[in-house]
């Protein structure tokens, strides 16, 4: 089973502009290679390229051009889980129309949404990311990054996904594939809960949970707020 850790990071000015290059670079030449793997004139003519051609000639010997020099700045991974995201879509896509693919339709991807501000890059294992013994996480092309650890990983992460939000924070979301499955404890009896609107629960041994009343405390807080205000100057 695999299961997500995700710890908050603490990058420093330089990192932060290394990684604000690359949350660009990644989505900016998505959209532009989107257009190449849809503009084809039969859908049968991409299944014949491989996986490392398309990577070869959009990735390797796009770097080489004028327009496209600015990819060499970031790290090649970031482009490369960027395009196999991409590349996953399309062939989900293609293959809901055509009636491979099984359930509902699947429409085809977009461009992202000028109103989402969450940025996301991700690392594999292959970029050889790693979690040092000082407690900070060596991310390619960006050094070494310090991290709060709420708790300890279970065993290796196998990918790292660095995650910036609408305000501003950055996080560390690592991925790791645990053998077994935690089991919980057996316990000797069984108690049913149900969920009311009297009581925010009633067991079926008897026992009743008080619903909590945020809105009547709330209420209580406002009212003490403006008679504190209204003799105020």
């Amino acid at each position: 089973m695999r299961l997500r850790y995700n710890y908050r990071v603490y990058p420093d000015a330089v990192q932060r502009e290394a990684l604000a290059r690359s949350f660009g670079c990644a989505p900016g030449w998505c959209s532009t290679t989107g257009c190449v793997c849809v503009s084809r004139p039969a859908r049968t003519a991409r299944s014949n390229v491989s996986d490392a051609e398309l990577s070869r000639r959009l990735i390797t010997e796009a770097k080489t051009t004028p327009e496209r020099a600015w990819l060499g700045e970031v790290s090649c991974v970031v482009l490369q889980q960027a395009l196999a995201d991409l590349n996953t879509a399309y062939r989900n896509f293609f293959a809901s129309i055509t009636g491979k693919r099984e359930g509902r339709k699947v429409a085809p991807p977009r461009y992202r949404s000028r109103m989402d501000n969450r940025q996301a890059i991700r690392f594999t294992r292959n970029s050889r990311f790693k979690v040092l013994d000082n407690g900070r996480l060596r991310l390619p092309k960006f050094g070494d990054v310090p991290v709060r650890w709420s708790r300890s990983l279970p065993s290796e992460a196998g990918s790292v996904t660095v995650i910036r939000d609408a305000a501003g924070r950055y996080f560390a979301s690592l991925v790791v594939q645990t053998t077994e499955d935690e089991t919980l404890p057996p316990v000797g009896s069984e108690v049913g809960i149900d969920l009311g609107l009297t009581h925010f629960a009633v067991m079926s041994e008897g026992t009743k949970v008080t619903a909590p009343k945020f809105l009547r405390r709330a209420a209580r807080k406002l009212k003490r707020l403006q008679q504190a205000l209204s003799r105020k100057r």
